[in-house]
């Protein structure tokens, strides 16, 4: 059996690789079939007759469905070299697509934890997706599917690991390598997202970013502390952090390949890392709190995201600045009432300390302009009523500039990380008034406020383009979302759509 083996991603513990059709021996080889499943497709049609027959005999009385996330298991007895045969619903041929791939792989992934071992999907050329976009698919289902956010278990039952994954097909190693190789950075955003947070601090957030950027070439990462805040007089971000005793961190990480040319973009990536709100003084009800360790999934995904951007070696200048802190309440928490004074020099009243999120970004987004970012985009789980508006599937995109805002929406559905557009209009600007000082940090109106949110940031955007994605309901899951993302908690939305983004400014694509 001719393979070509794939390095590893380090940490992410099931190893990729790919083969040429043959006797694959696996503990389980996964075969796609559609809705409805009465004509198999290629690749399962060839394991059939294999098999005598044996799936076309299952789909006639409905055993075997193709109904997108469903599965079907069937224990061989030597007939294939692999122990067990899974039938992956794909639903109906016109709606097949990266998703419906994803979710396929996740099912099987999450049988396989079963037994563990060796997963082979063989590639089917006759389905209205490329090969190497199903390839990469299914790595991304596999990969994602198979995660485990129980991490700080002591023991996780009967669950057995995924060793190896294999595609199944020819000329795949490349899309299979760079899907491998992101799909490791979004389970490392998913398991800051998913950290306590009386063990993810903010100084234990900028420890991790350096420790993850440690053995990747041309990163660097610093982290600035409250005496470096107060020099460069970021008020708005030093205001929240002041009712923790957790002091914060600006992580900033600055990525300069030797191929990207001087002159060209660079790239802004900031990030809000709440890691843990209570709410502050306009305190959070009780229920569901202990979900706000995730309020730092956007910080979260800008750490990860770099990484992937250095890990795959894109020829383009990048810098991230994310800023990490608790919105705690204590003797010296900031009031609503208070008015601060952000880096670039704005005053803000404060109506509610719970708007947190846009005053660590407004300062973080000043100092990614200030140190040369041509493009920005920041990533942030900002407002509950974007949640209430896409639910968990999509995220809210806001821009100053529309190419630049054409360019986040291609990378977000070329990745997977979905979003969809929203306005921004000057009029909305009076939503932020404040009678006292230059604007204020939330509306007593019941309107608007994921767009509100936006327009304060706007003013902290500086010039150029600049782009906010409010990511509040895929960011951090309550529930299983259905599909490859089934598990709560982190899902590291935004690390795939930094790495598409990053890829086109690099190539030139992006305007």
């Amino acid at each position: 059996m001719k393979s070509s083996r794939l390095p590893s991603p380090p940490g992410l513990g099931i190893d990729v690789q790919t083969t040429a059709p043959g006797n694959v021996e696996a503990e389980v080889l996964a075969v796609p079939v559609l809705a409805p499943s009465d004509e198999l497709p290629q690749a399962a049609a060839g394991i059939d007759r294999d098999l005598g027959g044996r799936l076309q005999r299952l789909a006639a009385p409905g055993e075997l469905s193709g109904d997108r996330g469903s599965t079907l298991l069937l224990h061989l007895n030597g007939e294939l070299g692999s122990e067990r045969v899974a039938t992956a619903g794909l639903g109906p041929r016109e709606g097949v697509d990266a998703d419906a791939v994803r979710t396929a792989a996740a099912a099987v992934a999450r049988d396989a934890t079963r037994f563990g071992g060796t997963v082979a999907w063989a590639i089917d050329e006759t389905l209205p997706l490329a090969p190497a976009e199903q390839a990469r698919a299914v790595v991304e289902g596999v990969l994602l599917g198979a995660y485990n956010p129980g991490r700080w278990r002591s023991a996780n039952g009967a669950r057995r690991e995924i060793e190896r994954l294999l595609l199944v097909g020819e000329d795949l190693e490349d899309a299979a390598r760079r899907a491998a190789t992101v799909s490791e950075w979004v389970n490392c955003a998913r398991d800051l997202a998913n950290a306590p947070p009386n063990v993810l601090t903010p100084e234990e957030l900028a420890r991790r970013a350096e420790e993850l950027s440690g053995d990747l070439e041309h990163l660097e990462v610093e982290a600035l502390g409250p005496e470096q805040l107060e020099e460069l007089r970021m008020g708005a971000f030093a205001a929240v952090a002041r009712g923790s005793h957790n002091p914060a961190r600006l992580i900033v990480m600055r990525y300069t390949p030797p191929g990207a040319a001087d002159g060209g973009p660079r790239l802004g990536l900031v990030g809000k890392a709440i890691t843990f709100d209570s709410g502050g003084i306009s305190i959070k009800p009780a229920s569901k709190m202990q979900d706000m360790k995730g309020d730092m999934a956007g910080g979260a995904a800008v750490v990860a995201g770099m990484g992937a951007i250095a890990a795959l070696g894109l020829p383009l200048r990048a810098i991230a600045v994310v800023a990490a802190c608790e919105n705690l309440v204590g003797g010296d928490s900031y009031r609503p009432g208070d008015i601060l004074t952000a880096a670039n020099g704005k005053t803000i009243e404060i109506t509610n300390t719970d708007a947190e999120g846009r005053l660590v970004l407004a300062d973080a987004l000043w100092y990614a302009r200030r140190e040369g970012a041509t493009h920005l985009l920041d990533l942030a789980t900002l407002t509950g009523a974007m949640e209430l508006a896409l639910g968990d599937l999509y995220a809210g995109l806001f821009a100053n500039d529309d190419a630049w805002r054409a360019d986040v929406l291609a990378a977000a559905e070329r990745s997977g990380d979905h979003a969809w557009p929203f306005p921004l209009h000057a009029r909305y600007r009076r939503y932020v008034d404040s009678t006292y000082a230059d604007l204020k940090n939330s509306s007593e109106l019941r309107q608007g406020s994921p767009v509100l949110a936006a327009e304060f940031l706007h003013e902290f955007a500086g010039d150029g383009p600049w782009a906010h994605i409010d990511m509040a309901g895929p960011g951090f899951l309550e529930r299983s979302r259905g599909d490859y993302l089934s598990q709560p908690g982190g899902t590291g939305y935004g690390v795939r759509l930094i790495v598409e983004l990053a890829q086109g400014l690099a190539g030139g694509t992006a305007r």
